[in-house]
């Protein structure tokens, strides 16, 4: 598709990061090529993309100067927050992990649920997830991983899918760089792999818009995490810095309503988000149909098989997973969106992600410490 990019699953994607960290530790062969380290910090900034820290880099100094020998990676699809945390805590594509999305229809209960919300999920979250975490397969050989976040975010249904078997060291005070830091050195002592979330550049994003002062503030901000956290960490340990999508903003003149559309209603169940929607209905055919000639050139419309046969969730989907994909699904071209009444939030973003265009899809991987 014109203005698309194929998730790299093979290589230089997010769900082999995690993966070629354990390699190196293990003096095996990686699939993404890293420093050799006795220990690793894994810094997810949530919403950065590689086109949108590229097209700013004057606003971060540190991060910009570790581009050039960094990679460029891809997430998976959908490109949303929760199906990239899952590939990068698991290890595993969307298709073997099965969080497909911001929201999608869940058989076993019958209903669209939020992902990261885990409203109107099902209560046996062990049951839902289907794959083991990298950090569940460290501790089962004896060895230990933590997880430096908001306290808030312990016990929660995506924690527990994605980030399982870490110790958590839970983060009081958002943003305070001396308690993060400190945190992150405490688990150092007795763990090989440290994962570090920061959540704020996206929600900048999606509230004022990708570029905007406030979120080119925020970017700063980062920056000087990043930077404060390299002076911090001894030579041995990696720091590894990396996103789980990029961002586009939305013109409001480019935002199409479902349920304004009398020939999209033929569906029974609505999920994804507005650069990405799942159609569910028991007519694919006449769904796609339906879809295609509203959206034309605006969307890329496929039935549940057909992406699946693209290759959009990897190259294997269980049939859990495959249980859980629209129908039909359409990803959006340009900077369209499929926007519903019954997602009333989403009208007040500006930023938005989720579907495969390179601004959307790919990811900088940074790296300092350690040696080559």
């Amino acid at each position: 598709m014109v203005g698309f990019i194929d998730p790299r699953y093979a290589g230089q994607a997010l769900s082999n990061l995690l993966p070629s960290v354990v390699a190196m530790l293990d003096g095996a062969s990686p699939a993404i090529s890293l420093p050799a380290a006795r220990q690793y910090v894994v810094l997810l900034v949530d919403g950065l993309g590689w086109h949108q820290l590229r097209e700013f880099a004057e606003h971060a100094e540190t991060m910009a100067s570790l581009m050039e020998r960094g990679h460029r990676l891809t997430c998976g699809v959908p490109s949303t927050t929760a199906t990239s945390l899952t590939s990068l805590g698991c290890g595993a594509t969307p298709g073997e992990h099965g969080v497909l999305g911001y929201t999608f229809y869940e058989p076993t209960v019958g209903r669209v649920i939020n992902s990261l919300s885990w409203e109107g999920g099902p209560e046996d979250i062990n049951g839902f997830a289907q794959v083991p975490t990298v950090f569940q397969r460290l501790e089962s050989q004896g060895r230990r991983s933590a997880a430096v976040t908001l306290g808030r975010f312990a016990g929660s249904a995506l924690t527990r899918v994605a980030f399982s078997g870490t110790e958590l060291f839970p983060v009081l005070n958002e943003g305070d760089l001396t308690e993060v830091t400190g945190l992150v050195t405490d688990a150092l002592q007795h763990a090989e792999v440290v994962y570090l979330y920061e959540r704020m550049l996206d929600a900048d994003g999606h509230a004022h818009g990708a570029g905007s002062w406030q979120w080119l503030e925020r970017l700063a901000i980062i920056d000087d995490y990043v930077a404060h956290l390299i002076e911090a960490l001894p030579p041995s340990v990696c720091l590894l810095v990396t996103g789980d999508h990029g961002m586009l903003n939305i013109p409001a003149e480019e935002r199409v309503i479902v349920e304004d559309e009398a020939r999209l209603g033929g569906y029974s169940h609505l999920g994804g988000e507005p650069r990405f929607r799942h159609v569910y209905g028991d007519d694919p055919r006449s769904l796609a149909w339906a879809w295609e000639s509203v959206f034309g050139e605006r969307a890329h419309v496929l039935r549940r098989e057909e992406a699946i046969e693209a290759g959009w969730f990897g190259p294997t989907v269980s049939d859990l997973s495959a249980a859980r994909i629209g129908d039909v699904v359409a990803a959006m071209t340009g900077t369209w969106a499929a926007m519903s009444y019954a997602s009333p939030g989403e009208f007040s973003l500006v930023g938005m992600h989720g579907s495969l265009t390179p601004a959307e899809m790919e990811v900088p991987l940074l790296m300092h410490g350690g040696s080559r």
